[in-house]
C-alpha cells in the first residue's frame, strides 16, 4: 500500500482543519469584546444581547478547534484510499461541509439552551 500524500482527501481536511485549529484558537484568545459585522460568530442568535454574543465567542471558538482537530483526522483517509482527485475534492469538500454544520448547529443548540429564559 502506498500512502499518497499529494491525494486531495488527505491534503484539504488537513489544511482546513489546521486553519480551524488556529483560527479558533485566535478567536479564544482574542474574542470580539462587541457585537460587530466583521470578527466573530455572527448569527441573528448570537447577536440578539451582548450576553449572547459572550456566550457565542467563546463556545464556537473552542468548537472549532475540535472540528479542526476532527478535520485533521479524517485526511488520514487520504493516505490509505487512492481515489481520483474529483471523488477525493468531493468527499474532502463533503467532510469540511459537515464540520462546519456541526459548529453551526451545535453553537445555536447551545445558544438556545443557555439563553431559554430570554
Amino acid at each position: 500500500m502506498i500512502m499518497d500524500f499529494q491525494n486531495s482527501l488527505f491534503n484539504m481536511p488537513l489544511l482546513v482543519g489546521i486553519i480551524f485549529v488556529i483560527a479558533g484558537f485566535i478567536m479564544y484568545k482574542f474574542p470580539p469584546k462587541k457585537i460587530n459585522m466583521l470578527y466573530g460568530y455572527r448569527t441573528t442568535s448570537s447577536m440578539k444581547s451582548q450576553k449572547r454574543w459572550d456566550f457565542a465567542q467563546i463556545y464556537s471558538s473552542k468548537l472549532m478547534v475540535y472540528c479542526g482537530f476532527g478535520l485533521s483526522l479524517s485526511s488520514i483517509f487520504g493516505l490509505f484510499f487512492n481515489l481520483s482527485e474529483g471523488k477525493g475534492v468531493f468527499i474532502s469538500t463533503l467532510f469540511i461541509i459537515v464540520s462546519v454544520f456541526v459548529l453551526i448547529y451545535k453553537t445555536e443548540k447551545a445558544i438556545k439552551e443557555q439563553f431559554k429564559n430570554e
